[in-house]
């Protein structure tokens, strides 16, 4: 008999979210008839450029924004009318970390412990973080790293089942950092569901077990990392010249070369079907207009560029 694989149970259950914004006398929608799920003991990764409608769609989960349309469900729960049963099982750090300035670290870590059951314990929490040294300093003091793994430890003292992450690594140092990865992969494998939002690519690769990628309110794409690469639709063609292409004139000389999915200094990446004609014609254009081609070769894209791809084109 085939093995049933374990389907984990539902934390977060969004469905056909919309939430608008006034601006003067025009409605905007931030999220527009969004669908996904969230769910307990994985890692879920919300992505999107600027405007993509991350942080609403959130703090709608968190209980802090009404949706204009649509459900939210969180533990079955409502989070806005059913706020007060769902918040000892919810732990929320805040982009902009939601602390008073003239706390001390371990005061405003104790204060927040005492508002939960069974909370961790303090001291080896500000041990684990790196904070033992700075208990006494206010929180204004705090170099913005420390304020990080501060407003961290705040987000997961209560042992909540279900944690959200907003740019829970801003600031860090390298090694804060991939501490901080070590942690939020043991709430993951203690059951808890964690909800990240985070402009890193490589640390949602690393993390995630499911990650949704929103485009100007809606799901552009969602799925594990794997699966996400697996289904990408094709390879990069990647350029390496001496200086500057001038993108629009290739597009005209080279029409399958109309979609950029990155440009920096000297190095560009296209969304195209690569083949040896297409090779051929980007070559003989750069050498008719006297650009040095120091390399063109075909790879699979990485998550950053997926990410590049569906959300964002480079203006030509």
């Amino acid at each position: 008999m085939a093995k049933l694989e374990r389907v984990p149970p539902a934390a977060v259950v969004i469905e056909d979210l919309t939430i608008r914004y006034r601006k003067g006398k025009e409605l905007f929608s931030a999220v527009d008839g969004l669908s996904m799920t969230m769910n307990a003991g994985e890692i879920t990764s919300i992505l999107g450029p600027n405007g993509a409608g991350k942080t609403s769609t959130i703090e709608a989960c968190e209980g802090f924004r009404r949706p204009t349309s649509g459900t939210i469900r969180v533990f079955d729960l409502d989070p806005v009318r059913d706020a007060v049963q769902l918040r000892p099982r919810v732990g929320v750090m805040l982009q902009e970390g939601g602390a008073w300035l003239g706390v001390r670290a371990g005061e405003l870590l104790r204060y927040v412990a005492s508002l939960y059951a069974n909370p961790l314990d303090v001291p080896a929490l500000l041990e684990r973080l790196d904070l033992q040294d700075h208990a006494q300093t206010n929180f204004r003091r705090l170099s913005g790293g420390q304020r990080q793994r501060l407003c961290l430890a705040m987000a997961i003292v209560g042992r909540s089942d279900l944690v959200f992450l907003d740019e829970p690594t801003a600031g860090m140092d390298p090694h804060s950092r991939r501490a901080t990865w070590d942690i939020i992969r043991e709430l993951r494998d203690g059951g808890a569901g964690v909800v990240l939002s985070t402009h890193h690519m490589d640390e949602a690769e690393s993390l995630s077990d499911r990650i949704h990628i929103l485009k100007d309110g809606r799901l552009a794409a969602s799925g594990t990392p794997t699966d996400l690469l697996r289904e990408s639709r094709n390879p990069l063609l990647e350029l390496s010249v001496n200086g500057e292409l001038d993108l629009v004139a290739l597009a005209r000389a080279v029409p399958e070369l109309n979609k950029v999915v990155d440009a920096v200094a000297g190095l560009y990446s296209f969304d195209v079907k690569p083949s040896t004609e297409i090779m051929a014609r980007v070559a003989s254009w750069c050498v008719d207009h006297r650009i040095e081609l120091r390399g063109i070769r075909t790879h699979e894209p990485t998550l950053e560029e997926l990410f590049l791809s569906l959300t964002k084109r480079v203006e030509q």
